[in-house]
């Protein structure tokens, strides 16, 4: 079978021989095992299922929880001529009854769904039919309540594996310990266990902790020494990349923002400017991070604490893609670990206030009790939290967890341009205009300006229709709607607001309830890992690439002599010698007046940066010189 799969991978991806590890997991999806491929980030993990299945007669379902994701993937393989398409919650009803029919007549190669997709009845009758040549669950960690990003909606895979019994699987995950690794195996009902997995070791990449009060101060100094390439700057609000952004700006920086709440169409601009170097750095949240890749990324900066080190070392193997020399910086000021305990406490309302949460948003959406199941509605949880005088953070934690038990999908606000497509054949077009002439000036000015309508989704604007056909946008919208219902078009509507889907009907709220593994086992899971993080922050005595190795599993003492952690071992000490010719230097020099923290090692020359910072550290610490809250460094008077 090598020869074979080599032969795809040369044909549709245009490379001539695998990436380590990806041809023997190739080589065990094509003989019908299943198997689990721990690939780390950047590892080639979509090559270990696209290329097998393209060698397999029959369509490919695969289960990823990302829209975004989706998206871009089934972007790509149409790119290479590949049949491929999506569904999710909140889709347009007839686009999803074409992909299902498209897989269940053999013209479709890739059939992407999103795990809540895998419960409902329209799937498992579908599938009943489709001949299924693999089943690739992406990110499989989310199966496991050990995972950092455990949903229960994943748990129906194997419910699904009855309906196709020969059909292999593939899992696939970046980030997983040895515990979340049995366990993907056993709830996915693994017929013998089957593990392939690269070394999460990253040799080019160097791994720091910084601890310092002045991060702002800091980040500028790391970027203004970076002579190439690209960084990512992650935070944890939303606020905060707006503000650090535009200090960067102010500061001669390159730099833009990225979040969830900012519309798809803005994000995906922003995103493109990035890739293509346009601008030098991204300030994000956790929202930008999975489907990344872009080569040349030598820096990544956290402000704040990550809630695992699960996230984090995906977020930090953003960089260095290309196998060049990279850095990251987890910076850390006195009061961050006790805001992780704190977010943690946040993250998880009381049993009675999410129940009293759940309620109200059927209220609010006008949904009576028994009614909802598989639709969509505009909210804005802003709003909603206002009209129910609920905190807004705690809300959107109640939701989450609702989200995780299945009951709703949050899907983001969409700006990009309406679609459609003109379903009825050429035959028919001209038999429904002379039993419909009131449309018959909107399909022909369809057909004369949008090639290719008949075959694919082709975008239209609404307003240039209306401005050409003299008629009110919103009467148009109503036209396309009504040739939808018609059967004659599908219409996919942008919109302008996010929504929240209802996956079942809504239910009395004395029959509302969150099972443990969503609840108090993931809570009592998150405090752990807030643990590890801060283990792994306050450990300067073992290497950071060392530890993070250990905590995947790997057993390993080769230090990688680069992180902070090495750095300090390779130099001699902070003696007394040392820190008395520093903190005159730097005392001296405040004689003359206030300079930044940021500055410090220019006040020192010859010394390296780290014994530096450490001696200003212990000279504030003991009062003698003054950091202001905008790290101003100041002298005290000599006695």
């Amino acid at each position: 079978m090598s020869e074979l799969t080599r032969n795809v991978l040369k044909r549709y991806w245009g490379y001539s021989s695998f990436r380590p590890h990806q041809e023997d997991i190739v080589d065990s999806v094509i003989s019908g095992r299943d198997t689990l491929a721990l690939l780390p980030t950047g590892g080639g993990k979509s090559i270990c299922f696209q290329v097998p299945a393209m060698a397999m007669d029959g369509v490919c379902i695969v289960v990823t929880p990302l829209i975004s994701l989706m998206k871009d993937q089934v972007q790509h393989l149409k790119d290479l001529n590949i049949p491929a398409r999506a569904i999710y919650s909140g889709m347009n009803n007839s686009l999803i009854e074409l992909a299902y029919n498209e897989a269940v007549f053999g013209s479709l190669k890739f059939l992407y769904v999103s795990p809540e997709r895998l419960i409902t009845r329209a799937f498992i009758e579908a599938v009943k039919k489709m001949r299924v040549c693999l089943l690739a669950i992406d990110e499989s960690h989310c199966i496991s309540q050990w995972g950092y990003d455990f949903r229960p909606p994943y748990l129906k895979i194997s419910d699904i594996r009855k309906y196709i019994p020969k059909t292999p699987l593939i899992a696939l995950t970046a980030t997983a310990t040895p515990v979340v690794v049995d366990d993907i195996q056993y709830r996915l009902g693994f017929k013998m266990r089957n593990v392939f997995q690269s070394s999460f070791e990253r040799k080019n990449v160097t791994y720091n902790v910084m601890k310092i009060q002045d991060k702002n101060g800091m980040l500028l100094r790391l970027f203004q020494k970076m002579s190439s390439g690209s960084g990512i700057v992650y935070v944890r609000s939303r606020s905060r990349t707006k503000t650090i952004a535009e200090w960067l700006q102010a500061s001669g920086i390159s730099a833009t923002f990225y979040h969830a709440g900012i519309d798809a169409k803005t994000r995906d601009e922003r995103q493109r400017l990035w890739m293509e170097g346009k601008t030098k750095v991204i300030v994000a949240t956790n929202a930008f991070g999975m489907g990344i890749d872009k080569p040349d990324v030598r820096l990544v900066v956290h402000m704040d604490l990550p809630d695992s080190l699960e996230a984090y070392f995906q977020e930090a193997g953003r960089a260095g893609r290309d196998l060049k020399p990279s850095q990251t910086f987890l910076l850390v000021a006195d009061s961050d670990i006790r805001k992780l305990k704190d977010n943690l406490d946040q993250s998880y309302p009381d049993i009675d206030r999410i129940k009293y949460i759940y309620d109200s948003i059927g209220k609010f959406l006008n949904v009576p009790i028994g009614a909802g199941e598989n639709q969509s509605f505009d909210f804005i949880l802003k709003d909603f939290a206002q009209h129910y005088q609920i905190p807004l953070l705690e809300a959107f934690n109640a939701i989450r967890l609702m989200t995780s038990e299945g009951y709703f999908t949050m899907s983001e606000a969409m700006l990009s341009p309406s679609e459609l497509m003109i379903t009825a054949g050429k035959d028919e077009i001209f038999h429904f205009t002379s039993n419909y002439r009131q449309y018959e000036q909107t399909i022909a000015f369809l057909l004369r300006n949008h090639p290719g309508i008949l075959s694919n989704f082709v975008k239209i604007n609404e307003e240039a229709i209306s401005h050409n056909l003299g008629v009110e946008v919103e009467t148009i919208q109503e036209t396309l709607k009504k040739l939808e219902s018609l059967n004659f078009l599908i219409f996919k509507q942008r919109s302008s607001k996010p929504q929240i889907h209802f996956n079942t009907d809504r239910m009395d709220i004395r029959h509302f309830a969150l099972s443990d593994e969503v609840y108090r086992n993931r809570k009592e899971d998150a405090a752990k890992r807030i643990q590890a993080v801060i283990d792994f922050v306050n450990d300067d005595s073992t290497c950071r690439s060392i530890q993070l190795l250990r905590y995947f599993g790997e057993k390993t003492r080769k230090k990688c002599g680069k992180c902070d952690v090495c750095n300090n071992d390779n130099r001699i000490g902070l003696g007394d010698n040392d820190y008395k010719e520093i903190s005159n230097l730097i005392y001296n020099d405040l004689d003359n007046g206030s300079f930044h923290i940021s500055e410090a090692p220019q006040h020192a020359k010859g010394y390296f940066e780290e014994k530096v910072f450490e001696v200003v550290r212990i000279m504030i610490d003991n009062g003698v010189i003054i950091q202001d809250e905008e790290g101003l460094l100041r002298g005290r008077k000599r006695r």
